[in-house]
């Protein structure tokens, strides 16, 4: 396998793209940058002479937590996802796939533009109404396509996921030094953690998301995974997706407009503009094992909450979850 990253010399990449029919005639690579930063993949725009695109590759690891092992193959669940979804409406909202390598766990995609993912919004702490449609809608869209029947159990990705959302976060000695993220967290914590009536719903729906669904799922449908460029709006990073239950992608979706802001009736909104079938209640139990496992595990946000503001959003979980 091929590995490539930001510090791979331009003269390397230029060759193993050349010679796996990546590059059009008389293409040069002129420059390699970082888009963003990705937490799964390494992902980088490719500026050539002639065009810029995207290359994003898998590793045996966790990019941002490389102490973590995650499996190659999330990069072929991505292509089949974007394969999947190609639709007249959905078109304009995924990136165009120009290549995939599943030698070296490549996919190449058109740039998207100089973009930003919509992490901003915990800082901004609002949405507009009209992209927050636009983004249901797209969900929407995602959900009512046939899962083919060849598409990826992705269990792998789903097991390393399960450990992250549904036990770690709840486990007392889970080696989490919650006090390094902000002091006083790790107290605050524990009483979620030692609730026997929360851990015994969340292993209920954990068991459910490692089982096989009939519903085609995102995976981490969250602002992470949206980005906009200038008035387009796209869906990324679908590297999780999986055949599940639509209230998993409602609910993760339901739990960061709710962390971004404080607003408890985005649950009700999301499940009003979803064109579909879906459980509330298991929406809302969904949505709160999310914010707590994004306050008090190891994926946290870039989210900067008072310790009063975070025990406000983990009492609003503990209900979202006992409802």
């Amino acid at each position: 396998m091929k590995y490539l990253d930001i510090q791979t010399p331009i003269v390397e990449v230029q060759e193993y793209l050349a010679s796996n029919g990546h590059l059009r005639t008389n293409e040069q690579i002129l420059a390699i940058e970082k888009p963003g930063e990705g937490n799964m993949n390494v992902v980088l725009r490719i500026k050539t002479n002639k065009r810029s695109f995207i290359l994003k590759q898998s590793r045996p690891f966790v990019q941002k937590y490389q102490q973590i092992e995650a499996p190659l193959n999330r990069i072929a669940v991505e292509n089949q996802f974007y394969k999947t979804v190609q639709g007249d409406v959905l078109n304009e909202h995924i990136p165009t796939i120009l290549a995939y390598d599943d030698t070296d766990h490549v996919l190449i995609m058109k740039d998207l533009g100089e973009g930003d993912d919509m992490t901003s919004l915990y800082k901004s702490r609002a949405i507009d109404t009209e992209i927050l449609k636009k983004l249901v809608q797209c969900l929407s869209l995602i959900h009512q396509n046939d899962v083919p029947s060849d598409f990826p159990d992705n269990l792998k990705m789903r097991q390393l996921n399960h450990q992250h959302i549904f036990v770690l976060p709840f486990e007392a000695q889970n080696g989490f030094e919650l006090d390094d993220i902000q002091k006083g967290l790790q107290e605050l914590s524990i009483s979620y953690k030692k609730d026997t009536a929360i851990r015994s719903v969340v292993g209920e729906i954990g068991k459910k998301y490692l089982s096989h669904g009939s519903t085609l799922l995102h995976g981490d449908y969250y602002p992470g995974s949206w980005l906009q460029e200038g008035e387009n709006l796209y869906i990324i990073d679908p590297e999780f997706g999986f055949s599940g239950f639509a209230e998993f992608d409602l609910g993760v979706m339901v739990a960061h407009m709710i962390m971004s802001t404080a607003d408890e009736n985005y649950l009700n909104t999301i499940h009003n503009l979803y064109e579909g079938t879906a459980d509330k209640k298991l929406t809302s139990q969904v949505a709160g094992i999310e914010i707590m496992r994004r306050l008090i595990g190891l994926a946290q946000l870039p989210l900067e909450r008072t310790i009063r503001e975070k025990q406000y959003l983990l009492e609003l979980a503990r209900k979202m979850i006992l409802s």
